[in-house]
């Protein structure tokens, strides 16, 4: 198996990426395990946008549930899976079977309700990467736990309305269903051509609460505090220039990026 290409960097962190800085900034011994964590979600996720077919979609998750089962009790099938059992060791499966159930959920177009809703799902995908991160530290401390999750939830809100525009031609959710009901909308009538140039009024109005929700890092390890300062970086610079994510994709450039990584010591 080529296990080397999922060292650190690979096609989940790649270079000038959010999760680049992160773990480059993180002790050189435990990057590749940070890398194979990241990448193990990276390739689990691919099946929302690389798989057309709903049936087979399903199998390869399937597929991964399985694999995460076997990599943890010492039989990894995939290259991924080969990175993830030569240097993470300890780790429970529940937050693996999350990213792959909220996963699920996506590709059976599971809507939210609203934005609690939105972000309990957040917190079963990149927030169970966090808290995979947060436990490869060897940190299992309820709170800690808690919190990890809730900074991964926020970190992918901003994500999600940074590609709003890409989420709404493939007619995935970007804001829940109650915010758009209250003026008239549906998930279906926002991802109509004809009416995506209101996207960016709607995250204006609900940036404020996004940045209040901004989670508190203090506790956390390096590689996650990097995180969360980088999408809220992110975040004010979409609110300053109106949430232009329809034909867009607005993002930091590497030097901010390499900067914030820096401050978060």
């Amino acid at each position: 198996m080529d296990d080397e290409r999922w060292s650190f960097p690979n096609r989940a962190t790649p270079p000038g990426s959010s999760a680049y800085y992160s773990i480059r900034i993180a002790p050189a011994a435990r990057r590749d395990a940070l890398a194979a964590l990241f990448g193990w979600r990276d390739r689990v996720r691919a099946v929302l946008d690389e798989v057309s077919d709903p049936g087979v979609a399903r199998l390869k998750l399937d597929w991964w549930r399985e694999e995460i089962e076997r990599t943890l009790a010492g039989r990894p099938g995939h290259p991924v899976s080969h990175a993830l059992a030569s240097t993470t060791s300890g780790l429970p499966p529940e937050p693996f079977h999350a990213i792959a159930e909220q996963t699920e959920a996506e590709l059976r177009g599971q809507r939210n309700a609203d934005l609690d809703a939105q972000r309990r799902a957040a917190e079963r995908d990149l927030g169970a990467l966090f808290e995979l991160i947060l436990r490869l530290e060897g940190s299992v401390e309820p709170s800690r736990l808690d919190q990890a999750r809730e900074a991964g939830a926020w970190c992918w809100l901003v994500r999600r309305w940074r590609d709003g525009g890409a989420l709404l031609r493939r007619d995935r959710e970007v804001i829940p269903d109650q915010p758009l009901e209250a003026i008239g909308l549906s998930q279906a009538k926002l991802a109509d051509p004809s009416q995506r140039h209101r996207l960016p009024g709607l995250l204006t109005e609900l940036a404020p609460k996004l940045q209040r929700r901004r989670p508190g890092t203090a506790g956390l390890p390096r590689v996650l505090r990097t995180q969360v300062s980088i999408h809220a970086a992110l975040l004010d610079e979409l609110a300053r220039d109106g949430f232009p994510v329809v034909d867009q994709r607005i993002g930091l450039t590497p030097l901010r990026k390499l900067w914030l990584a820096w401050q978060s010591r």
